[in-house]
């Protein structure tokens, strides 16, 4: 397969698994290209995402590296299956990379969990909240940049709308509700949206009530989306300097627990619901 230009989060998502299974089998770059019949460069490439595999070699090499575990070798298998292009490309160079990998990576989850303390999630948003949070950026974007990151976050629900739906559990902080970052009828309308989706059988929307006592676990903000078997799941966490992917184990445990931590003690989805409508009713 030819060499890329640059590999996708996917891409790369997957020949870092093949290097840590390398890793686990306490082999050198060399000693795989050996056993493959090919060059350590090749390798080097493949772990990068910068060289394709296919499904064959890919289960060639989890044999190679005794890996025994069946429904990571599938997974990792079909992760080589689909190369068709996604809604998202259609933004490459346009938008920033980290936009792009969010969409895919999204795309191919399990299921999805948010956990936000000062913003609506951007699945829930409404494209006049949307609009008005990419407005507050400094220093101001573009008038095209600011159009086409609407467009896109608005795309990205599609995720919510297809057969089958990516199951999605989102858990906000009253705090998010309440904090009008456009209009009071722009709010009050992404308030009827939340509500809205929240009926959905694939969707459900936990709230942190603002009278919840010594709750300090604001650190937990996240996207999590969740892989075909749990050592593929990622967090994504947004930063002042970027977009950052997290995928080792031991953080993905970590913030698989505070995702429990954070759900255990918010409001049920009816109580949830009922808190929402008593917030639009206050606008």
């Amino acid at each position: 397969m030819p060499r890329r230009q640059q590999a996708t989060a996917r891409q790369a998502r997957l020949g870092a698994e093949l290097r840590k299974l390398r890793e686990a089998a306490g082999l050198k770059g060399r000693d795989a290209a050996a056993l493959l019949g090919t060059d350590s460069a090749q390798v080097s490439q493949i772990e990068v995402g910068l060289a394709g595999v296919s499904e064959a070699r890919v289960r060639r090499i989890a044999a190679h590296y005794a890996c025994t575990n069946p429904e990571l070798i599938d997974a990792l298998a079909a992760m080589t299956a689909d190369r068709t292009r996604g809604w998202w490309e259609e933004y490459r160079g346009r938008l920033p990379t980290s936009f792009l990998d969010l969409s895919e990576l999204e795309y191919y989850a399990y299921y999805r969990w948010d956990v936000e303390f000062l913003h609506v999630p951007g699945l829930l948003q409404t494209e006049d909240c949307a609009r008005a949070l990419f407005s507050s950026r400094v220093p101001e974007l573009p008038a095209d940049e600011l159009k086409l990151r609407v467009l896109h976050r608005m795309q990205r629900r599609v995720i919510l709308e297809r057969e089958p739906a990516v199951l999605y559990q989102a858990v906000v902080h009253e705090a998010a509700l309440r904090m009008m970052v456009g209009s009071r009828a722009a709010s009050r309308a992404q308030l009827a949206r939340i509500l809205e989706l929240s009926e959905a059988d694939h969707i459900t929307v936990r709230v942190i009530p603002f009278n919840l006592e010594h709750f300090a676990d604001l650190g937990s903000a996240m996207v999590y989306a969740g892989g075909a078997v749990p050592k593929l799941d990622t967090v994504i966490r947004d930063g002042p300097h970027g977009t950052v992917f997290i995928d080792s184990e031991a953080q993905l445990e970590v913030f698989r627990t505070h995702f429990r931590r954070v759900e255990t003690v918010s409001l049920d989805p009816d109580r949830s619901r009922d808190l929402i409508h008593r917030l639009a009713k206050e606008l």
